[in-house]
């Protein structure tokens, strides 16, 4: 199983970045999918979550209408558009697998994680 996160970087704050996660090794189109960040000193927390289908998605409250969270099933990755952003959103952003949907929960329910990008948001 292999979930690599790309599309990291510097941007300012009020700037946008777009973050994928490209899949294998397991059959991504009946798992849920997640993205979550860890910055220094906290724990990982999550940040939005698609079910399988794409019909059932949530976030986090501090990234509601900034963050969107899409899948393209037919090249096993997920996305995460990231606008409006602050200071506060950096951290090192993960995506993660599970076999059943639920609305955005803890790091431990996750079955596969991969290596995180670095999102740095200066002021």
């Amino acid at each position: 199983v292999q979930l690599q996160a790309s599309g990291g970087g510097v941007v300012q704050a009020g700037g946008s970045l777009r973050l994928s996660c490209a899949a294998s090794g397991f059959t991504f189109d009946t798992y849920t999918m997640a993205w979550f960040r860890q910055s220094s000193g906290q724990e990982r927390e999550p940040v939005a979550v698609i079910s399988w289908t794409a019909l059932s998605i949530d976030y986090a409250d501090s990234v509601k209408e900034r963050f969107t969270i899409t899948r393209d099933n037919t090249k096993n990755l997920v996305y995460l558009q990231m606008d409006s952003l602050k200071p506060e959103d950096t951290a090192v952003y993960y995506c993660a697998a599970k076999k059943y949907y639920s609305n955005i929960s803890g790091a431990h329910l996750y079955e596969y994680w991969g290596r995180g990008t670095q999102v740095t948001v200066s002021s």
